[in-house]
Formats: structure tokens, sequence, C-alpha cells
């Protein structure tokens, strides 16, 4: 199965069917309230699309180092 950056449309490094390069996965199943009711919404950003998307933000993302992969 092939992985896309959902944003620049690049192909992600697949090998074995694994992905031989970090990717930034989100999923998020919208809920009452909001004008996207029951629906699920998925995508996939490499690691360059990722960083340009929080240069955007207001508030940058929360950053801790993690000792165990």
């Amino acid at each position: 199965m092939n992985m896309y950056c959902n944003a620049c449309g690049r192909e992600l490094k697949m090998e074995h069917g694994l992905l031989m390069e970090d990717a930034f996965e989100a999923k998020k199943q919208w809920g009452y309230f909001s004008e996207k009711d029951t629906q699920l919404h998925s995508f996939v950003l490499c690691e360059k699309c990722y960083d340009q998307m929080i240069q955007n933000f207001v508030y940058p993302p929360e950053v801790s180092d993690v000792t165990e992969l």
C-alpha cells in the first residue's frame, strides 16, 4: 500500500510494506456541535509539510523528549 503526504502529494518511502521515514498522522472523529457530525477525518503529512504547518500556529505545539521509542 502506498502512502502520500496529503499536503504536497509526495509519495512517502515504503519498503516491504513498512514506512521508511517518519510522518505525522492525524485522525479526528467529529462529534455533535460541529458541521462534520459523525465524520472521521484522517490525513498524513511528511515532516517538511508538518514543519510548514506549525509555522502558522499562534501557539506552537507542546514538545517534550521521549526516552523510549
